[in-house]
């Protein structure tokens, strides 16, 4: 072991502070996903989940504004995509 090396429960207990600060830090920054269907088109939208639901952008504007909500009102957005009662 060099004289710089940490000893190996040192060493692993940095690793392990290192990465929850990350996850922390990612955990308050949402995931944009886009619809893999969109195909690259100019009307699309994104969405992220948050603890409270989903958050939708548009992604030609993703500093603008964002609509919220809640995880049922999710629920019932898709099911009735899938239905085909929405125009999308």
């Amino acid at each position: 072991m060099s004289e710089y090396a940490l000893p190996a429960a040192e060493s692993r207990d940095l690793m392990r502070a290192e990465l929850e600060r990350r996850y922390r830090a990612d955990a308050a920054m949402p995931i944009w996903r886009k619809s893999s269907r969109s195909g690259g088109g100019e009307n699309c939208v994104e969405a992220a989940r948050t603890d409270d639901g989903v958050m939708v952008r548009d992604s030609k504007n993703p500093a603008g504004p964002r609509l919220a909500f809640t995880r049922a009102e999710w629920k019932r957005f898709l099911a009735s995509v899938k239905a085909g009662a929405q125009n999308v």
